[in-house]
């Protein structure tokens, strides 16, 4: 049983506290630019384009202990690895061509090569990718657990933390909270290793504790298993974070930079939280519900007070995270949805606010009706990611590129193809070997024969007409 003392709660109201101050402090400003209120004027520096990067990168940290707790290192290798990898590859490819963009929104750069069509059906998916709903439902569960309210208010609870500061302060606040919770999150991470280590001891008794498995790169998982993951990881290309982080760079250099910067602050992040999974799993081996490997490891060797900081940890992990979705869902609606759709007189943040309300009333929605964060990634991930890739890498290169008529077709057939696949599988291949088939897998495939298709098709007619001509 999970219990808090009084002064673990009073740390948890005061991190809640300095949280709303900062966001309101970062606020004080107004802003009448449309670029001051969604991209901090295009002129963040390195250390908040960095401590914004990782800590927004980490919304999921219940799921990573369950992981690790249920699979060992592979949780590294799947989770962590392949991202670096990705995110390498976008600073090294994209970073600089997106800052020197100077655009706003992922669907802005598909509208610019490939019209208002396919930039709206983007939107579309963008809206989805960052509904915040999973991050909300840890923050409810988290909240719930601590208080001891029901889940319902527990959600609205952290709804109203972030909502306020974001739509007054708009990317500047987030920026200044996800600073300050990008240091209190490393401290509650390295706080429970370093108690976990002095009570049950160093690397040696950690190994012989556990199961070999769990510290093998794989664990004993299949290599398919293994590679849908590295797949699922191209979500990196398309992260409208990411993208929305570049664009309000000072420069194409500091974003490159920051990128680079960030895969080894998430290195030493995901060492502090694989190593505490791991002694949970060895030192609590019969945990009835591994999701809280590290809520069971801190009631076991944190003392009063020490938790508390430990919870606030875990909270700015995720609530970096959510309040970074909660605002790009702002921004979507906004500029992606009303400026597309309404054209003449948009009031930029009179459509964010509306956008962050939508966005955070159907994340407590779908909180309530779907309570299960990995089922809550799984199906955004796997229907969405499939029919972005191929328009969001081929506009910013232009021999990648397909006809414009062709690129709506390619993002809808994919998702549709991604969710055809989701339920029939469940529904006819359970107990076939087409069950292993992950509908991202088959959405991807679908975009990639529409893309190369009209790729194809394209060079085709452009040497037939030079051969006229």
């Amino acid at each position: 049983m999970i219990t808090f003392a009084f002064w673990d709660k009073g740390i948890i109201i005061l991190f809640f506290s300095v949280l709303a101050l900062i966001g309101f402090f970062a606020s004080r400003q107004k802003t009448r630019e449309k670029a001051d209120y969604l991209l901090n004027g295009r002129k963040t520096g390195l250390f908040l384009f960095v401590a914004t990067n990782v800590s927004t990168w980490y919304g999921g940290i219940l799921g990573v202990g369950e992981f690790t707790y249920s699979y060992g290192v592979l949780n590294w290798f799947t989770q962590g690895f392949p991202y670096y990898i990705f995110a390498l590859l976008f600073a090294f490819l994209f970073a600089e061509k997106i800052r020197k963009a100077s655009l706003f929104t992922i669907p802005d750069k598909i509208e610019s090569v490939y019209g208002r069509k396919a930039a709206l059906t983007a939107s579309v998916l963008v809206f989805i990718l960052v509904q915040p709903a999973p991050y909300l439902l840890m923050v409810g569960e988290l909240i719930s657990m601590i208080f001891g309210i029901n889940l319902f208010f527990s959600l609205i609870i952290g709804l109203a933390v972030l909502i306020p500061f974001l739509m007054k302060g708009g990317f500047k606040a987030d920026l200044y909270t996800d600073m300050f919770q990008f240091f209190v999150m490393f401290a509650g991470f390295a706080i429970l290793l370093f108690f976990s280590a002095g009570m049950f001891g160093g690397f040696t008794p950690l190994k012989a504790s556990l199961p070999k498995e769990h510290l093998t790169l794989t664990g004993g998982a299949p290599l398919t298993y293994i590679l849908v993951w590295f797949v699922i990881a191209l979500w990196t290309f398309v992260d409208p974070g990411f993208h929305q982080r570049c664009y309000a760079a000072k420069n194409g250099s500091i974003a490159k930079k920051g990128i680079l910067i960030s895969v080894g602050l998430w290195f030493l992040f995901d060492f502090l939280t694989t190593s505490t999974g791991l002694y949970a799993r060895a030192f609590l081996p019969a945990l009835d519900r591994p999701v809280l490997a590290y809520p069971m490891l801190a009631e076991s060797v944190l003392k009063e007070g020490f938790k508390g900081i430990f919870y606030a940890g875990m909270l700015a992990t995720i609530l970096s995270t959510l309040n970074s979705f909660l605002f790009l869902s702002g921004t979507t609606f906004s500029v992606d949805f009303a400026s597309r759709i309404k054209k003449d007189n948009v009031k930029t943040k009179k459509f964010t606010y509306i956008g962050i309300i939508i966005s955070g009333l159907i994340a407590v929605g779908l909180s309530l009706l779907l309570p299960s964060v990995v089922k809550l990634w799984y199906v955004i991930g796997s229907i969405c990611i499939p029919g972005m890739i191929l328009p969001v890498v081929s506009a910013y290169y232009p021999k990648w590129r397909a006809p414009k008529e062709y690129i709506n077709a390619e993002m809808i057939t994919a998702v549709l193809a991604s969710t055809f696949w989701f339920f029939a599988k469940e529904a006819f291949f359970k107990e076939s070997a087409l069950y292993q088939i992950e509908p991202m897998l088959i959405g991807l495939i679908l975009a990639l024969t529409v893309h190369m298709t009209g790729a194809i098709l394209k060079k085709q007619n452009r040497l037939s007409e030079n051969s006229i001509t």
